[in-house]
């Protein structure tokens, strides 16, 4: 993994494959490559690092001449990053050339067999076993060698595929990866993301599991697996190029922390009629009466959100709720049936854990949920149900706007079971919803403590460790502050339930350690501040975030970030907003590559 690439057309491959390539960026990558046709062969350049050694390679593709191609941003999986490991990999005797994103699990039997055959591989991937496999099977029909390798192959995959004996076409496959057909008009494209393709055409196609494309400048025709043609289903994108552009903003993520207010919006307001939250196209309320336990599947900042989600579910609709990881979530026999609802939430719906995770709660019979920002996306097609974010495209890799649209759609989701499920009456019902509706006004509010927080963090930017603290929902929202720290600062960073401060975790306080502590549940004021006393007595430095009225607390900590009141189930949204400014400028001080921090990628679609 982690971006794909194809054009066929009547200008120049090379420059635009370098082009949709840049705007795959965001998703992390450590490497680049392109294959183009050029006169009957298969001509493959690649370099380590980023795309901009590439287009230096290639004088910005204008050495390589053709007018198909492929190309791919590698983050690492098998073999370390170098330009050899780096795709497009060809064939040993460059029949074919090919990109892949997930993983081949076979690889290394599939590897054994073809060397004992005589084909030398010159990589350590698991991808080249698929070219080599491709021109095993070769005969002059390249569509039965597709299908006769796909047949040998387990795990998962997006591929593109060239072959140099076909010099107008190229073939694309998937299964449990996103990959997107653009049409357009006398060319064509791939991607593995609608980003790279928004630019030159908002028509597309989103390739089926198991479904094969053969794309040529004036057509593209889909088949199965048993060589039958099926639909091409055109879908058209309907959002603004402008949203995978910066802006004016010196980083995406800056960018994307600011549109949180339109995006806490966009999610709410066509969800609320006439007082009452409208989940339209879902079919909850046909078995809401006999659900008895809640499972929120989900990783990284997805999975925060459902920590969110757990306590005001069972706060609002009064049924319990387990919150897991998704890569352990299969794994351990989850205790599931048909009484049980599975949430899967996922920004891009095709993290391939989550994925995994939404698929085995399928087959132990459980109801599923889908909570996603992609449309058509994998996690979304395979739940019974699903309710978008409607965030937008989000380009940095470190989430802001996505994370918090997930929590506004758990919001949504507990107001409208408690009310189904009787457990809120009309009063506390248009509380909520006032509240809800009042969020993006108050996050707006919280922009105006930029400055302060940006003072803040050239204080505190050259630290080795930073702990956050908080209980309850605070806790939950810790974790997702601590996480942004740590994802584009590289600071070590760890969230803590500030009562479990006695159980061992005190003993990493020492002098000028910083704590950043939440406390905007006020019921739980008091028991926070000990907490934080407790710290502060030990010679840690405290930022405190609390809720605008508990000024008290200015005599007991260092700094403090005020949060507008509101309804306590929905102080997540908004304590989250000082620690995503702190995350960044602290970055910022450090000269990290924010959007896209190292090791990282915006969309896992690998175990």
């Amino acid at each position: 993994m982690c971006g794909i690439v194809g054009f066929v057309g009547s200008t120049n491959a090379a420059p635009i494959l370098l082009n949709n390539l840049e705007k795959l960026e965001y998703r992390g990558y450590d490497s680049a490559g392109i294959s183009v046709i050029e006169n009957g062969c298969i001509v493959t350049k690649k370099a380590k690092g980023r795309i901009a050694n590439l287009k230096k390679l290639t004088d910005d593709g204008k050495n390589v001449n053709g007018c198909l191609g492929i190309g791919h941003t590698r983050w690492a999986t098998h073999g370390e990053p170098n330009d050899i490991n780096s795709h497009p990999h060809e064939s040993m005797h460059g029949k074919f050339a090919v990109v892949h994103n997930g993983i081949i699990e076979n690889y290394v039997s599939i590897r054994e067999s073809l060397t004992k055959k005589g084909f030398k591989f010159m990589s350590e991937t698991d991808t080249e076993t698929v070219t080599q496999l491709l021109e095993s099977y070769y005969d002059g029909n390249i569509m039965d060698a597709i299908v006769k390798t796909l047949h040998m192959i387990d795990g998962s995959y997006a591929l593109g595929i060239i072959c140099n004996d076909c010099t107008d076409k190229f073939y694309a496959v998937k299964k449990d990866n996103p990959l997107i057909i653009g049409l357009g008009d006398g060319e064509n494209y791939i991607a593995s993301d609608v980003t790279a393709l928004i630019e030159h055409t908002r028509k597309v196609c989103y390739l089926e599991d198991n479904e094969i494309a053969v794309i040529s400048k004036d057509s593209v025709h889909i088949y199965n697996l048993n060589g039958e043609e099926v639909e091409v289903k055109v879908k058209e994108i309907d959002w603004n190029i402008n949203a995978a552009e910066k802006g004016g903003y010196p980083h995406f993520m800056m960018k994307e922390i600011m549109e949180q207010p339109k995006v806490i919006r966009d999610t709410v307001t066509p969800r609320i009629k006439n007082g009452e939250v409208v989940l339209d196209g879902i079919e909850l309320d046909r078995y809401l009466d006999t659900v008895n336990k809640i499972v929120i599947t989900a990783c990284g900042s997805a999975y925060h959100a459902g920590f969110v989600g757990k306590y005001v579910l069972e706060k609002l609709a009064r049924v319990p709720v387990e919150v897991d990881l998704a890569s352990e979530f299969r794994y351990r026999d989850p205790m599931i049936n048909k009484n049980s609802l599975v949430i899967a939430v996922s920004q891009s719906g095709e993290t391939a854990d989550t994925l995994a995770a939404l698929k085995e709660a399928k087959r132990r019979g459980a109801k599923t949920l889908a909570i996603v920002n992609v449309v058509s996306s994998a996690i979304a097609t395979t739940a019974d149900d699903v309710i978008y974010t409607w965030a937008g495209p989000e380009i940095a890799v470190a989430t802001t706007k996505a994370y918090s649209a997930q929590l506004t759609v758990f919001y949504l989701l507990a107001i409208y079971m408690a009310r189904r499920l009787g457990k809120i009456d009309d009063a506390r019902n248009a509380q909520l919803i006032a509240d809800l509706l009042k969020l993006p006004e108050k996050v707006e509010k919280l922009f105006e403590q930029k400055t302060v927080i940006q003072n803040m963090a050239s204080l505190y930017f050259n630290e080795k460790h930073i702990f956050f603290i908080g209980r309850n929902l605070d806790y939950a929202s810790a974790l997702e502050g601590s996480l942004k720290l740590k994802e584009i600062s590289y600071i070590h960073s760890e969230a803590y339930a500030a009562g479990e401060l006695k159980h061992g975790t005190i003993s990493l306080i020492e002098e000028g350690r910083l704590v950043v502590a939440v406390a905007c549940q006020n019921q739980l004021f008091e028991k926070t501040l000990s907490n934080i006393r407790e710290v502060k007595a030990r010679g840690a430095d405290i930022v405190a975030i609390v809720d605008e009225s508990n000024t008290v607390i200015e005599s007991e900590t260092d700094k403090v970030l005020y949060i507008p009141s509101t309804d306590p189930l929905f102080t997540a949204s908004l304590s989250v907003i000082p620690m995503q400014f702190f995350g960044y400028y602290v970055a910022a001080a450090n000269g990290c590559d924010i959007d896209k921090p190292r090791n990282l990628a915006k969309s896992v679609t690998v175990e």
